[in-house]
């Protein structure tokens, strides 16, 4: 893509100003250079809607961040359309998708989207986000049988369901919505990322199912106890960050845990720091803004304590 003679290149998309006498209010337009382009980006191009697209016959990948358009239209010619991103942009409804049959990708973050519709034909989407919009309900996904990532989060969301079906998904980010208790994915049994902060979980539960579980985040909660975790041995990130947790404990049979984040909880006992001991592939240890932390000689304590540690807290271990 190119707003001026000097950078138009061949394969690109020119953007021209519909008004050339307004500087700052003025829309563009789209014109195609390449009928046989694969990939353009609109990205920041103070686009208000979609036309002109119909030239586009061998188009694969689509992109449309940060722009002012407000509703999904006229892509009913792009079949061959395998990602297409409308970021941060204005629109409300997911609407008038099916026939892009071969989408892959659909990223439809940072706009107005109250419900998870419209999707019906799209089986072979792998990747959907839908982050800091307005979603109250997760809902119409199960057919979605290729989804590897689903992005949920900054919603509204509050409760865990209608996750049946999506038995191929290995990433799952919830963060930033009102959830409160931790459930409904034992159906996820292939899940490796699970991603929950800044909720309102009390808990870790409910995760025996998740036996592949790589990586999950809690961090800005309300956990008090380590606990729930005795299926998940495969572990290797785990973060606790900012919660009420007293005491590091149940975590000695993840073996495999290397990141561990605990800072900003209410540790205070050095006793508890030993139960890490046979975490023998930990590298990263987080635990700055604990009371533990105050000890003028915490540093050397840790480093005495987990001797294999490469990192505490921000700073590499000598």
């Amino acid at each position: 893509m190119a707003n001026n003679e000097d950078n138009k290149s061949e394969g690109s998309a020119e953007i021209e100003g519909e008004n050339e006498n307004e500087e700052n209010e003025e829309t563009e337009k789209i014109l195609i250079i390449d009928p046989d382009s694969e990939e353009l980006d609109f990205n920041h191009s103070r686009l208000t809607k979609l036309e002109n697209l119909e030239p586009l016959r061998k188009i694969r990948r689509l992109c449309f961040t940060w722009n002012l358009i407000k509703k999904i239209e006229n892509l009913d010619t792009l079949t061959t359309l395998v990602e297409l991103e409308l970021r941060d942009n204005q629109i409300v409804i997911i609407e008038n998708l099916d026939v892009l049959v071969n989408l892959e990708l659909l990223d439809l973050s940072f706009n107005r989207i109250k419900k998870i519709e419209g999707l019906e034909n799209l089986l072979n989407l792998q990747k959907l986000f839908l982050s800091s919009n307005k979603i109250q309900c997760i809902e119409n996904l199960s057919h979605l049988k290729n989804l590897i990532t689903l992005e949920l989060g900054d919603n509204k969301i509050r409760e865990i369901i209608n996750l049946e079906g999506l038995e191929n998904l290995t990433n799952l980010f919830l963060g930033k919505n009102k959830i409160t208790k931790i459930k409904n994915l034992g159906c996820l049994q292939n899940l490796q990322l699970l991603s929950l902060q800044s909720n309102r979980i009390t808990k870790i539960e409910n995760l025996e199912e998740l036996k592949n579980l790589d990586q999950i985040y809690l961090s800005e909660n309300g956990i008090s106890n380590i606990e729930g975790l005795s299926n998940c041995s495969k572990l290797t990130t785990f973060d606790l960050a900012n919660n009420k947790i007293k005491k590091i404990e149940n975590i000695e049979h993840l073996e495999d845990l290397e990141e561990f984040w605990i800072n900003n909880n209410e540790i205070e006992e050095w006793t508890t720091i030993e139960n890490l001991a046979l975490n023998k592939k930990l590298q990263t240890v987080y635990l700055e803004h604990n009371p533990i932390a105050k000890d003028a000689n915490y540093r050397r304590k840790i480093k005495l304590l987990l001797p294999w540690l490469v990192q505490l807290d921000a700073t590499l271990c000598r």
